[in-house]
């Protein structure tokens, strides 16, 4: 049998360096997006990027990199290698077995990355904070080694309980939606397994899993940016954000889809490409023999 045209399989390690990848294009727009969250003031986008670069120099951007590099090697290597291996035993071939899949990988992501995001918020945040404020975090490691030395253990996971739900929904508006989308634009005639099919189904996954995520991904911000007892639990952090108004929850909306959706292309892109080139083929059961 020939394999020239049967398409390969993802390995399940793919999905990290593809996110990984696409962290290293789109940190600046994360780092304005925590930091528009995070300020209780009204500067625009375009205002909060002015300000960064003229007090910090353009490298400010960059703020928190490793710790972003390190997030997609945890929280995203996780769900999308839950999710590929899971095929196996759950069936995706229904929209209802895909986001049961992504939900099961979401959940184990967004605890194992809670971690690297936390100190991935806060040297985004340093950025806007006084000097003498500041964490200054040398990278992620050192980070990591800090909030345990300084704060405990359970500090590293604080905000794991929105960093879960946002993951979940993450991984159900990126993975599952992705994984429907592609399938049903492949199935007309005027669609391919190609790069025009991959950037349409992961800018649409990249808008609805904004959407869906926007209101915890301001509360798991809040909370992991947070001084040891500024809030009492989840509670009071939402009572502190609905003061700003019901859209207080989206604040922070539009330069959070203009970095997911790139960031959402951008690693689906990459990683179809791992897959095309690098993907393994799947097994062929030999023919069973007929006796004669």
């Amino acid at each position: 049998m020939s394999t020239v045209n049967t398409p390969r399989q993802g390995r399940w390690y793919f999905g990290g360096i593809a996110s990984a990848g696409a962290a290293c294009c789109t940190h600046p727009l994360d780092l304005i997006k925590v930091t528009l969250q995070t300020q209780q003031g009204k500067l625009s986008v375009l205002q909060l990027t002015v300000k960064v670069v003229r007090e910090q120099g353009v490298l400010a951007l960059y703020n928190g990199l490793s710790a972003s590099v390190l997030r997609q090697m945890t929280y995203s290597m996780t769900r999308f290698g839950i999710y590929e291996a899971g095929k196996k035993q759950i069936n995706t071939d229904t929209f209802l077995g895909k986001i049961t899949l992504a939900g099961l990988a979401g959940t184990a992501g967004g605890i194992v990355g809670t971690p690297a995001d936390m100190v991935n918020v806060r040297m985004q945040n340093d950025v806007k904070l006084p000097a003498d404020q500041r964490r200054n975090y040398k990278n992620a490691f050192d980070g990591l080694i800090k909030v345990y030395r300084h704060e405990g253990f359970t500090r590293l996971f604080s905000g794991a309980t929105t960093a879960t739900g946002r993951g979940v929904l993450m991984t159900i508006g990126q993975i599952a939606f992705y994984d429907q989308i592609k399938t049903m634009l492949i199935s007309t005639p005027y669609f391919g397994d190609d790069l025009a099919t991959h950037f349409s189904a992961s800018l649409a996954a990249g808008a609805i899993a904004t959407t869906l995520t926007q209101p915890l991904d301001v509360l798991k911000t809040r909370s992991m940016n947070a001084k040891p007892g500024e809030f009492k639990g989840l509670w009071d952090i939402v009572k502190y954000t609905a003061r700003l108004g019901p859209l207080g929850f989206f604040k922070g909306y539009i330069p959070a889809f203009v970095r997911l959706g790139p960031h959402t292309i951008i690693t689906f892109v990459f990683l179809e490409q791992l897959r095309l080139n690098f993907g393994v083929l799947p097994k062929v059961e030999a023919p069973v023999a007929v006796a004669q």
